[in-house]
């Protein structure tokens, strides 16, 4: 099994912000694996499926942003999955608009839900398929931006390019796992 958790913040005023581009992410594979999020357990929303063929625990935290490990830990003790199968989904503001990159191991990147994850798992092994999200004119409009909902032709591209590719590296990733 593998536990894929989106990041972002719970709340109706967060749901179409660049935060929370990995809720929105997370929604979309899951209605491809024909379940719905809304399940409370482990501080979080949650649904248990199969998408391409593989077992998928799928955990939106509604802790806030900064406390995303405390439920990551649970759910990952509850199933006794290893780092190696969680994969956290999340807003880059280092990488281009719509830019997909994924990547095991290493540090936080100034991503507080990654710190808080690395603070709460045994390892940091976990994946991390970071979505870009670009960077403001000016550093104090950080959190402003981030904070800051798509626009439309913004959320167009996320959906018919940025999304399509990250679920492309998604199912790399998860088959990678077939084989061991």
């Amino acid at each position: 099994m593998f536990l894929i958790v989106g990041l972002g913040n719970p709340g109706s005023q967060y749901e179409s912000t660049r935060h929370n581009v990995g809720f929105l992410f997370l929604n979309r594979i899951a209605r491809e694996a024909g379940v719905s999020i809304h399940l409370p357990r482990f501080q979080s929303l949650s649904a248990r499926g199969r998408w391409h063929g593989h077992e998928i625990f799928f955990l939106k935290p509604q802790t806030f942003m900064n406390l995303s490990g405390g439920p990551v830990q649970e759910a990952a003790a509850f199933f006794k999955i290893q780092p190696q199968q969680i994969v956290a989904v999340f807003d880059d503001l280092d990488q281009a608009p719509g830019a997909v990159r994924m990547r095991t191991g290493g540090g936080h990147g100034g991503h507080n839900g990654v710190r808080d994850m690395l603070a709460k798992l045994p390892s940091d092994e976990f994946h991390r398929l970071k979505i870009g999200i670009g960077k403001p004119a000016h550093k104090s409009a950080t959190h402003s931006w981030v904070l800051g909902k798509f626009t439309g032709e913004e959320m167009n591209a996320l959906e018919q390019e940025s999304f399509p590719t990250a679920e492309t590296r998604l199912r790399e990733l998860i088959k990678r796992y077939d084989s061991k």
